[in-house]
């Protein structure tokens, strides 16, 4: 039997810990070039920055706003082999002086190019993707027209795909193949506690398929001649999962089988509003509970609020009752990368923490 498509996880997605020095220093140790780089300061109520290649490392966006791209100079100056150069940051607040920070790091690689495709005016594309690991990003122009075609080069159908008009003020949009009985008919949007809801501008009512996401004629994403940045990602067995669940309400809470120890959890109420996006990883406590959460829609500092899980050998329990991660009755999505795999293909098992 086999219990993983990636031995190793690290390969492909490692978070780092590091503490800022306002001078510039090098970030190394993850293991690879950081194709797509999200920081977010532990210690202080900074704005998350979400970098990548293709857009370049000066660029950056907030997962918790609606802020169009900024240039950034002097913060993330260049992506390395093996991790990524800061500047002197003089206002970007990813290497303030003392402040501690998580940086979760995932790999692409390959360069693609080409032309949109479906209705409307052909535009332009450019990306890097990597097909082991089921993850691509995508820099697009919109064309405002319903049944907009985006390639995304993963073979697979993506279960996750979120994107945005950057060049303006827009929402992060979410599609999760989990989500609802219908997911290609509702949206989630990253930087609010909003429920899912149903939008037909979004994904047009259309599946992914495994060459494209189509695309509605909502400006969030697809606005006429404007510059669009998309991260999609396909399940890899042992590496990745994208799924949902009911929570019970119990300390002694859900069980979520990954088939793999999760690197990086981050959990979304869906079936109701005012509840974060909670992101969980096993570097910033290093024994279960879990309970040091940041949140992809705010800019608060790392919360030890209890609201915990357990990380696991094959996957994660809740032991807590909030609304965020385990009402009873209440349904969930969840995003997950695996630091390893239940059982390499050699026959080596993880451990819980």
């Amino acid at each position: 039997m086999a219990y993983t498509d990636i031995d190793k996880p690290s390969d492909y997605f490692n978070t780092k810990l590091y503490t800022g020095n306002a001078g510039g220093q090098a970030i190394s140790g993850i293991g690879f070039q950081p194709d797509f780089l999200w920081i977010k300061a532990r210690s202080d109520a900074y704005q998350h920055s979400l970098r990548d290649v293709i857009r370049g490392s000066t660029k950056t966006l907030r997962s918790n706003g609606t802020n169009a791209e900024a240039t950034q100079s002097d913060s993330v100056t260049s992506f390395d082999s093996d991790g990524f150069t800061l500047g002197a940051d003089s206002s970007s607040f990813v290497n303030q002086n003392s402040s501690t920070y998580a940086s979760w790091n995932w790999k692409a690689g390959t360069s693609v190019s080409g032309n949109t495709g479906g209705s409307g005016t052909a535009k332009t594309y450019t990306g890097s993707v990597n097909t082991d690991a089921g993850f691509s990003i995508i820099k697009y122009t919109g064309n405002g027209t319903s049944g907009h075609t985006i390639p995304h080069h993963l073979g697979t159908t993506p279960a996750l795909v979120i994107a945005r008009t950057i060049s303006v003020a827009k929402d992060w949009n979410v599609y999760h193949h989990k989500n609802t009985s219908a997911p290609e008919t509702d949206v989630l949007v990253l930087n609010t506690t909003a429920a899912t809801a149903d939008d037909l501008g979004v994904w047009n009512d259309t599946a992914p398929t495994s060459s494209v996401v189509t695309l509605g004629d909502s400006s969030q994403l697809n606005t006429n001649d404007g510059t669009c940045i998309m991260y999609a990602f396909s399940e890899k067995q042992g590496y990745s999962k994208f799924s949902s669940y009911i929570g019970n309400g119990n300390v002694n809470g859900s069980y979520i089988h990954l088939g793999f120890k999760p690197a990086w959890v981050m959990i979304k109420l869906t079936s109701g509003a005012g509840e974060d996006w909670k992101i969980y990883d096993d570097k910033r406590l290093g024994y279960n509970a879990a309970n040091k959460s940041l949140a992809a829609n705010t800019n608060a500092a790392d919360s030890n609020s209890n609201i915990s899980i357990d990380i696991l050998s094959n996957g994660f329990k809740n032991r807590n009752t909030s609304g965020a991660l385990n009402s009873s009755g209440a349904t969930y999505i969840y995003m997950a990368f695996a630091e390893n795999p239940f059982v390499t293909s050699t026959g080596v098992p993880a451990t819980a923490r």
